[in-house]
């Protein structure tokens, strides 16, 4: 397995977290800094489905459409899969997996090609999302564009 994100970079989510949920209707400035924190992960956590050597990212139905769950952590994902059930039936083990940055952002968005419409960080836990539309936007803050 990847090696896990550093406490203190997954904890600053959580920070950022409340500032989303306590800032004013209509101020994004505490969701782009929480997007801007995803993007300082090292890697991206996923729940895998499917088989083990062609593994997809878990994934929730949302009224605007299919969201891949991306996690912080790998603790994350694995609370997030016992939480969902999504257990390994042999094993009882979460299934997981771990893409580096910065490609997990072109990972996640090739799969607006299936009809996926966004992302989801850390669900349940977390649960604030964009659209797939959005990731450009991400991958231009970690190459320096727009910052």
């Amino acid at each position: 397995m990847t090696r896990d994100n550093s406490p203190e970079t997954v904890a600053e989510l959580d920070r950022l977290d409340k500032a989303v949920r306590a800032a004013p209707a209509g101020d994004t400035t505490a969701q782009i800094a929480l997007w801007r924190q995803t993007t300082a992960l090292e890697h991206w956590f996923f729940i895998a489905r499917g088989s083990a050597d062609r593994p997809r990212p878990y994934a929730v139905a949302a009224e605007q459409g299919p969201m891949i769950c991306l996690y912080s952590s790998a603790a994350r994902a694995n609370e997030a899969a016992r939480a969902l059930g999504l257990l390994d039936s042999e094993d009882g083990a979460a299934p997981l997996f771990g893409v580096p940055m910065p490609t997990a952002i072109d990972y996640v968005a090739s799969f607006g090609q299936t009809g996926v419409v966004g992302v989801a960080l850390d669900h349940p836990r977390l649960g604030h999302h964009i659209p797939l539309t959005n990731l450009g936007l991400l991958k231009g803050w970690i190459e320096g564009v727009g910052r």
